[in-house]
C-alpha cells in the first residue's frame, strides 16, 4: 500500500519514522511519501519538504505566515492527487494537517491521525471537525481517549511513544569521554527546543545563571538540523554543546532545564529532576493566554493532573526566578523525592505497549476492512 506521512517538527519526525519502520515490518509492499525529516527519509520516506522549511511558532507568528502556509497547502494537495496514497497519516502539527484531513476526506481518501493535535487545549470545539475528515485517531496520552469519549468519538489509546524509546533506551557508558566531559563534575541538561525561534527566546535566559553554579557544568542538547556554527556563540567554560544526544544527556544528568514540550515528558521518564521554561512573543502569549483551556503547559503536570513540576512561563522565565527553582531541583531531597514520585505515577499511567507496532498493526486491520 501506498503511505502519505505529514510530520511539522522533530519530534513528529521521530515518531513517524518509528511509525513507518512498524508499518513495513506490517506490509512489506508498503511505499512511503512524506513531508517530514531525515530520521523519516532514512526510514524509507521519498521527502516532499523538510520540516525546517514550515517550522513556525507561536499564534502570531503562525498568523503572519499564512500567505507562505497557503504555498506550502496548494503544493501539498496537488502532490496528494498525483501520487494517490492508500491513506493520509497526518502526525500532530495541526494547524497544517488539519487542513489537508479536510481536503484529503473531500476527495475520498482515508485519513489516519497519529498523535493527536492539542485541541484538548484550546478551542475544543473543534473536535467536531475531527469527527468529520478523520477516520482513525490514534492518541498517546491516556486523557486523550478521555477526551474524545465526552464528544462520542471512538479513538485508539496506543501507548507512548516517547515512554517506549525511554524504555528501550540503552545509558551510552562512554557518554563523557565521547564529549571529552569532566566525569567528576555533575551535569545540567539544558534542552533549548529543536526549532531556532524557541532556541533564541530561551537559551541566552537558560546559560546567564552559571555564577551559583560553577560546580556543575551545563551541557546543551543542541540538534543537527541547525547549523553547528549557530550554537558556537553559547559555548563558553561551564556551557559546551552535544548534538543529537538528547537521551544519553538525560541519562547522565543530575537536573534538567526544559523548554516545554515533548523534552519535560523524555526528562521526566529518565527520573532527573527539572524545571520547566517557555517563552514566546508578547502577543503571542497574549492569544494563547486569551485560548488555552488547560492549567499546565508541560505534559509532566497535564499528564498527572497536578503540578509535578515547576513552569517558569513568560514574564516568570527570568534568571532571577531560575536559580532558586534550580537550586531546589539540585539540592532539596525532599522536593526532588517528591517530583519523582509524580514521575513514578506518570510512568505508571503511561505503560509501556510498544505503540508504533501497535498503531502500525491496527492501521494494515483497518484499510483492509
Amino acid at each position: 500500500m501506498k503511505y502519505y506521512l505529514i510530520a511539522g517538527e522533530r519530534s513528529g519526525d521521530f515518531h513517524a519514522a518509528n511509525l513507518m519502520r512498524s508499518l513495513k515490518e506490517q506490509d512489506p509492499q508498503a511505499e512511503f511519501r512524506c513531508w517530514g525529516g531525515d530520521m523519516m527519509q532514512a526510514a524509507g520516506g521519498e521527502l516532499v519538504h523538510h520540516y525546517q522549511e514550515m517550522a513556525i511558532m507561536g499564534f502570531w507568528e503562525a498568523a503572519t505566515s499564512i500567505l507562505k502556509l497557503r504555498g506550502y497547502l496548494k503544493e501539498c494537495q496537488k502532490d496528494l492527487l498525483a501520487y494517490q496514497p492508500d491513506v493520509v497519516i497526518l502526525v500532530d502539527y495541526a494547524g497544517f494537517n488539519m487542513r489537508i484531513a479536510k481536503f484529503a476526506k473531500a476527495i475520498g481518501m482515508k485519513v489516519f491521525y497519529y498523535i493527536s493535535p492539542k485541541i484538548w487545549a484550546w478551542n475544543q470545539g473543534r473536535v467536531h471537525q475531527v469527527k468529520q475528515v478523520v477516520d482513525r485517531m490514534f492518541v498517546i496520552l491516556p486523557f486523550e481517549e478521555e477526551f474524545y469519549q465526552r464528544f462520542d468519538y471512538k479513538v485508539d489509546y496506543i501507548g507512548n511513544p516517547t515512554a517506549d524509546a525511554v524504555a528501550e533506551h540503552r545509558k551510552s557508558e562512554d557518554f563523557y569521554t565521547r564529549n571529552n566531559l569532566d566525569p567528576m563534575r555533575q551535569i545540567i541538561a539544558v534542552l533549548p527546543g529543536s526549532r531556532k525561534q524557541e532556541i533564541e527566546e530561551m537559551l541566552y535566559e537558560m546559560v546567564a545563571i552559571l555564577p551559583p553554579f560553577l560546580d556543575y557544568q551545563f551541557i546543551v542538547a543542541g540538534v543537527d538540523n541547525l547549523d553547528r556554527n549557530y550554537y558556537s556563540h553559547f559555548e563558553r567554560n561551564n556551557v559546551r554543546i552535544v548534538f543529537d544526544q538528547t537521551f544519553d544527556l538525560l541519562a547522565h544528568a543530575s537536573a534538567a532545564l526544559v523548554t516545554s514540550g515533548t523534552a519535560t515528558l523524555e526528562t521526566a521518564l529518565f527520573d532527573v529532576p527539572q524545571v520547566v521554561c517557555y517563552r514566546t512573543s508578547a502577543v503571542s502569549y497574549a492569544i494563547g493566554k486569551a485560548v488555552i483551556k488547560v492549567p499546565y503547559i508541560s505534559l509532566v503536570n497535564l499528564i498527572a493532573g497536578k503540578e509535578v513540576v515547576k513552569e517558569l512561563i513568560q514574564g516568570d522565565f527570568t534568571a532571577r526566578n531560575l536559580v532558586p527553582e534550580l537550586k531546589k531541583v539540585l539540592t532539596d531531597d525532599a522536593f526532588i523525592a517528591q517530583q519523582k514520585a509524580g514521575y513514578a505515577m506518570i510512568r505508571e499511567k503511561l505503560g509501556h505497549q510498544k505503540s508504533a507496532e501497535k498503531a502500525a498493526k491496527l492501521m494494515v486491520r483497518y484499510l483492509k476492512e
